[in-house]
């Protein structure tokens, strides 16, 4: 393939890729049309102004995995350590997956609980 016949394929490609940006452009206007309406004909229905609807947008915000949250979620703090490996000095929270040494004790019988850390109120 030619310098030039390659230049003049991609031309083209980018041309048919900016009519179908415009066609699904096109398309997602004409389906948000009938939804706007709907919310429209709710809002009247209900008696909610759009300030409303602003300060209720802003209560919620979408997390990574596409649930609603809240915004008056606290953050999770850090966690104290609750287990202790002898051998290394490896913490572990207790939270998610098991470490390999509490693993690898667990399968040799051991509890987990000979690792809890002691706490001065214990």
């Amino acid at each position: 393939m030619s310098r030039e016949s390659y230049a003049v394929l991609q031309q083209k490609i980018e041309k048919e890729i900016q009519k179908l940006q415009k066609q699904a452009e096109a398309l997602k206007a004409k389906q948000r049309t009938p939804a706007i309406k709907d919310i429209v004909r709710k809002m009247r229905e209900y008696e909610i102004t759009p300030d409303e609807i602003a300060k209720a947008f802003s209560k919620t915000k979408t997390s990574r995995k596409g649930v609603a949250t809240t915004n008056n979620q606290k953050p999770r703090g850090t966690v104290p350590p609750k287990y202790r490996d002898p051998e290394t000095g490896t913490t572990w929270t207790g939270r998610g997956k098991a470490p390999r040494w509490i693993t690898e004790a667990e399968a040799k019988g051991l509890p987990r609980n000979n690792f809890l850390i002691k706490t001065n109120n214990e």
